[in-house]
């Protein structure tokens, strides 16, 4: 038996051995790399097992390297969604949690997340999901664990809300007992509890709920949630812990606080105005818009009952959002990309691109906000986010150069996660 535990230990070290010497070698028609404002052309990208080894002309190229050739495309750094929700899908997505088990939720939950990858977006950051349990991070693990292609996941177990907030479920009888998809804390006590409770269950995030929420059914978006003493306790619990926090805030109030407080990133900040950009930049806070989802349902799903506050946001407040994120674009306020994606497909998450330059971005910024900005919003900057020597190659690829037209992130050709191959060129 001891023997035969070797020779499999064997072929499993020379298995691993051979994997980490795999060598690829793209070359390049376009290279946005992300880093910087240059563009280069005819460049060869050199990768060896998950990561980039060398970026170069094509007198790199030797026998050794599996070759790829895309020099009639343009080569970016994979995306990153920094506000995503996998497990929620439908309108009725409040209680859809409910209608499967948190196995069922994991195993949808898997395909969502592939589905996203293929259409370029190799690193997610979860806003909180809606699960009884902790399905989210059972893909996460399941994937890192190489059981599953799949993109790369950070992000917090639940977002946190008060009772009556944009987390719980307030349409339901009284006399009913349902478990709502947020999770629910009341007071300083229930705070600590809770935060130390998502970090044990896998959370490298912490998200709150701070202000109600558009996309629920009997709170208001304009109303603050949570006590000064609660958000504090929030902060002071996670920061202890090296965990950061992001803050869901629509009403001015809310984002005053969350700034204030020590949000790492502000979420949505529908009704920003002079005095939050002023202290989003004071306090090195990013903001992440999230766009799209409104855009998604306007567009694709229009007079839906439960989503008629996200519909009148469109509607009222969008012209003078568009306003507001252009001045805090244009004063230098870290803006990045979010899709809030609740189910709708990858490709139409790459809107989010489209949208920030709309509101002034242009299109390589906006490229940086979903690549390189997005990454040290993570505090991965090391790992992703650019085409650099030393990173992983995460690497995505269009036929048509985005900085001409940025709707081509919306119809990715070739995907490449840690130098795995998840889309190829047909």
């Amino acid at each position: 038996m001891k023997k035969q535990l070797l020779l499999l230990f064997s072929i499993l070290s020379v298995s691993s051995s051979l994997w980490a010497q795999e060598k690829t070698a793209i070359i390049c028609g376009t290279l946005i790399t992300g880093n910087d404002e240059k563009v280069k052309t005819n460049t060869v990208i050199l990768i060896e097992g998950d990561r980039i080894v060398d970026i170069g002309t094509k007198e790199l190229l030797t026998s050794e390297y599996k070759t790829i050739d895309l020099s009639d495309y343009t080569v970016l750094p994979g995306m990153i969604d920094a506000h995503v929700h996998p497990l929620i899908y439908g309108s009725e997505y409040q209680t859809n949690h409910l209608k499967g088990s948190s196995a069922f939720n994991a195993l949808r939950g898997l395909k969502t997340v592939q589905d996203w990858l293929k259409a370029g977006w190799t690193t997610l950051r979860i806003a909180g999901d809606a699960d009884t349990k902790y399905a989210h991070f059972e893909i996460r693990d399941a994937i890192n664990s190489g059981m599953f292609q799949g993109p790369r996941i950070f992000g917090a177990g639940h977002y946190l809300s008060v009772t009556g907030g944009g987390g719980d479920i307030n349409y339901i009888s009284n006399e009913q007992t349902i478990i709502p998809d947020g999770l629910i804390v009341d007071g300083k006590e229930e705070m600590q509890k809770a935060i130390r409770q998502e970090i044990k269950n896998g959370s490298d995030w912490i998200k709150l709920l701070v202000t109600g929420a558009f996309m629920s059914t009997g709170d208001n978006p304009k109303n603050i949630h949570f006590s000064d003493e609660e958000l504090i306790t929030a902060v002071d619990e996670a920061n202890r812990r090296g965990v950061p926090v992001m803050m869901h805030a629509h009403a001015k109030e809310g984002i005053v606080k969350a700034i204030k407080f020590g949000a790492r990133s502000i979420e949505h900040g529908t009704f920003l105005d002079e005095e939050t950009i002023d202290l989003l930049l004071e306090h090195n806070t990013y903001l992440v818009p999230t766009l799209t989802v409104g855009t998604y349902f306007r567009l694709k799903d229009p007079g839906n009952v439960a989503l008629t506050k996200t519909e009148r946001s469109q509607k009222q407040f969008r012209e003078d959002r568009m306003k507001m994120l252009a001045k805090a674009h244009k004063k230098g306020v870290k803006i990045g990309i979010g899709s809030d994606n609740v189910g709708f497909p990858g490709s139409f998450a790459a809107n989010e691109f489209e949208e920030f330059v709309k509101f002034g971005m242009t299109p390589l910024q906006a490229i940086q906000a979903g690549t390189k900005l997005n990454a040290e919003l993570l505090k991965k900057e090391k790992d992703i986010g650019t085409i650099e020597v030393g990173k992983y190659a995460d690497i995505i690829a269009t036929k048509t150069n985005p900085l001409h037209d940025i709707t081509e992130l919306q119809r990715v050709q070739f995907v490449m996660k840690g130098g795995a191959i998840i889309k190829s060129i047909d």
